[in-house]
């Protein structure tokens, strides 16, 4: 015997999908509701948190500083530096890539996208090759310090949106 539909209960409300209704903003009303958008929530500059990160190792770096002597800037400060030079040169060009890209004559989605991916690939390759050449051409760099400065330095874009 086969089995018939709904033969075990009564048709419902889930089994014809409901026809959405959308209402057709005018041009004033959307104009009134993007201008408050842009109230409320104001756009946050990269360039921003690429200067909070400036400020996130400078501070992490004079925290370590306690670590080290009292009378020379230390390995400590050092490797903080390095650790915040890590996240910050990387994230620099990615942004000047953007920058870029905004400035060229034909702007399409396809070529911005193009730019995005790019700009990706340049701040990961940099990143790698900051870190490999720290390993090999510093000596004695301490790692917890750099690390520990390269975290706070990338978690600045979490920080950003708690100052929205």
């Amino acid at each position: 015997m086969i089995p018939q539909k709904n033969r075990f209960s009564e048709v419902d409300d889930w089994d014809e999908p409901k026809e959405e209704v959308y209402r057709v903003l005018s041009k004033a009303e959307m104009a009134a509701l993007q201008k408050n958008n842009a109230l409320n929530h104001p756009p946050l500059s990269p360039w921003k948190i690429l200067a909070a990160q400036v400020v996130v190792t400078v501070l992490s770096m004079v925290v370590w500083a306690v670590f080290g002597e009292p009378v020379r800037v230390s390995l400590y400060t050092q490797s903080a530096f390095l650790g915040g030079l890590i996240s910050v040169l990387p994230s620099a060009l990615f942004l000047s890539r953007l920058e870029l890209a905004n400035k060229t004559q034909i702007l399409n989605p396809g070529n911005y996208l193009a730019a995005l991916v790019s700009g990706e690939f340049i701040k990961i390759a940099v990143t790698l090759m900051l870190f490999v050449g720290i390993a090999y051409l510093v000596p004695g760099v301490l790692w917890v310090p750099l690390l520990v400065t390269y975290v706070l330095a990338l978690k600045c874009v979490w920080l950003a949106w708690l100052w929205r």
